[in-house]
C-alpha cells in the first residue's frame, strides 16, 4: 500500500510553501502526494508547478469538484498538469455535496451519478485518445485536445454509494474515499468496484483510502480534537452513510489515532482491506502539537515500502 501526505486547502500555507512540502516529501522517500480542493487555490496549478521541481513523486487530486469545471476543460486543465509532470499526475475528480453545488454555487445537483456518468463519457475519450463525440442529457460535446507529451492519465472518482462504485470500476481507473472506515472499505468498496472492473474487463482498481492520522500518547485528546476538527463530515449525507455502515458516532472514531506501535498495527490492518493507497491528513493534537505532527509524519515515513 502507497502512503502519501494530503495538501491543499488547509494550514494556511503560501504556494512556495507547498511546493516545498512536495519536494521534501520526495526527497523523505514518500512515493506520492495528494491535494484536496474545497475553497482554497486552484490545486491543479501549485501540482504543476510542484512538477517542475520534482522528479519520481507522484502527485494527485483527491479530489477536484466537477460541477464547476466543464469536462472539456477539467481534460485540457489535466492533460497539461500530466505533460508537466511527465506522466506522474492522477486525476481525482468527485461531484462534491448537495449542500456545496446548490447553496454556495447555486448549481443543480438532480442526479449526481448522471452527471458523473456523462462527465466521464466526456472526459475520459479525451485524456485517452485525444477526441470526444458525445450526445446526452446534460452534456453535448464533440472536439480534440492534444498536449504535446501527455503520457496516459489515470482518473479516479470519490465513489462511496454503489452507483458510484460501480463507474468508478466500470469507467474509472479507482476510487478515492474519505471518513470511510476500514470495515467499509472491506466489505463494502473494495469487492463493489472490484466486481465491477472486472465486469467491464478493465484492470484492478485502485482505491485511495484518506483518513486523519495522528501519533500521540494521549489518544483521548487527539479523539476530541479530531471530533471537533473534522466534525463537518460527520453532518454530510455521503459520508454518515458510510459511518454508519462502519459503526461510527462520528468522525473521530475512524481517525487513526495512538502512539507509534497503535497507528502501524491500523495502518497495517487497513492494507488488509484491499486499499491500494493510503492518504493521511496529518492533525495536531495535546499541549505541543508540532511534536505530534513530527511523530506522525516520521512513523508514516518509517513505513513506507513496508506496509
Amino acid at each position: 500500500m502507497r502512503i502519501g501526505l494530503m495538501h491543499g486547502d488547509v494550514g494556511g500555507f503560501t504556494i512556495e510553501e507547498q511546493i516545498q512540502q512536495i519536494v521534501d516529501e520526495e526527497k523523505d522517500g514518500f512515493p506520492c502526494a495528494w491535494f484536496g480542493q474545497v475553497f482554497g487555490g486552484d490545486s491543479l496549478t501549485i501540482i504543476a508547478l510542484a512538477g517542475q521541481r520534482t522528479k519520481t513523486i507522484q502527485i494527485g487530486t483527491g479530489v477536484i469538484p466537477t460541477y464547476t469545471r466543464h469536462p472539456f476543460a477539467m481534460a485540457q486543465q489535466a492533460m497539461t498538469v500530466q505533460a508537466a509532470l511527465d506522466g506522474r499526475f492522477v486525476l481525482g475528480i468527485g461531484p462534491s455535496h448537495q449542500v456545496v453545488v446548490e447553496a454556495l454555487w447555486g448549481l443543480s445537483y438532480e442526479k449526481p451519478a448522471r452527471h458523473m456518468k456523462e462527465y466521464l463519457q466526456v472526459l475520459l475519450p479525451l485524456v485517452r485518445d485525444g477526441r470526444v463525440q458525445f450526445s446526452g442529457e446534460v452534456y453535448k460535446v464533440q472536439g480534440q485536445i492534444a498536449v504535446a507529451g501527455m503520457k496516459p492519465l489515470p482518473v479516479i472518482i470519490s465513489a462511496l454509494a454503489p452507483m458510484m462504485l460501480k463507474l468508478a470500476g466500470a469507467m474509472a481507473d479507482g476510487t478515492a474515499t474519505w471518513m470511510t472506515g476500514p470495515k467499509t472499505i472491506e466489505t463494502h468498496v473494495v469487492p463493489s468496484i472490484t466486481a465491477a472492473a472486472k465486469e467491464a474487463g478493465r484492470p484492478a482498481p485502485r482505491v485511495v483510502v484518506g483518513l486523519p492520522v495522528c501519533v500521540t500518547d494521549d489518544v483521548a485528546a487527539a479523539h476530541d480534537a479530531a471530533a471537533k476538527v473534522f466534525a463537518m463530515y460527520g453532518g454530510l449525507p455521503n459520508y454518515r452513510r458510510m459511518l454508519d455502515k462502519e459503526g461510527a458516532a462520528g468522525p473521530a472514531d475512524v481517525a487513526i489515532i495512538g502512539n507509534e506501535p497503535q497507528v502501524e498495527q491500523q495502518i497495517r490492518a487497513l492494507a488488509s482491506t484491499g486499499a491500494t493507497d493510503m492518504v493521511a491528513p496529518i492533525f495536531p493534537t495535546g499541549a505541543n502539537p508540532g511534536e505530534s505532527m513530527a511523530r506522525t509524519r516520521a512513523l508514516l515515513q518509517s513505513l513506507i515500502g513496508k506496509v
